[in-house]
């Protein structure tokens, strides 16, 4: 099974940028990032199929960026011109097959927080 790991959360003032990474302990071809906010629904941020094809939540708005590493099998995303809406839990993601709904493999998190 593949076990996914998040790193590089943190806190960062206002309009700072911060750069996620989430490693895989093997080769998965459609990942993506969720977030979280304690009470609040978790909510889609940006998904790669392959190392290109990438989409972004509305709320993004040029911001974030999506990437991959296939050779060394890690995840990552590049947040910029965070704000204080920004925090939450993110959380890296992975599917066993693109054609799935839904995400079946979950890291533990890593937090961002934004103070404004």
């Amino acid at each position: 099974d593949v076990e996914l790991l998040e790193s590089g959360g943190g806190s960062v003032q206002a309009g700072g940028s911060l750069k996620l990474s989430c490693a895989t302990s093997l080769y998965v071809h459609c990942m993506a990032w969720f977030r979280q906010v304690p009470g609040q629904e978790r909510e889609g941020v940006a998904e790669i199929e392959g190392d290109k094809h990438a989409t972004y939540g509305d709320f993004v708005k040029g911001r974030f960026s999506i990437s991959k590493d296939n050779r060394n099998s890690f995840l990552y995303l590049q947040m910029d011109n965070l704000t204080a809406e920004d925090t939450a839990m993110y959380y890296c993601a992975a599917k066993d097959y693109c054609w799935r709904r839904e995400y079946n493999r979950w890291g533990q998190g890593t937090q961002v927080t934004v103070s404004s």
